[in-house]
């Protein structure tokens, strides 16, 4: 089953901040405590919290940034 395309968006910041949040996470806990036996507890948890923000916050920053990078860039010629 696949989403209506009007609902791309949606699914571009679900994917996006689970795995931005997922990453960052994982990278941060293991720069603060290292990678013991209690990493991955901590990871999860910081995962969890990390993507509750990432997920609404990529969707009213994506369009934000889609218009910078539109400022920023130009078409190429054909």
């Amino acid at each position: 089953m696949k989403l209506p395309k009007k609902y791309a968006h949606l699914a571009f910041a679900f994917f996006m901040s689970m795995l931005m949040a997922f990453i960052m996470s994982g990278v941060l806990t293991a720069l603060l405590i290292g990678l013991n036996a209690a990493f991955f507890y901590h990871w999860m948890h910081a995962f969890a919290t990390a993507w509750v923000i990432a997920f609404p916050a990529i969707t009213i920053v994506a369009p934000i940034a889609r218009k910078l990078a539109a400022l920023v860039t130009q078409a190429e010629d054909s």
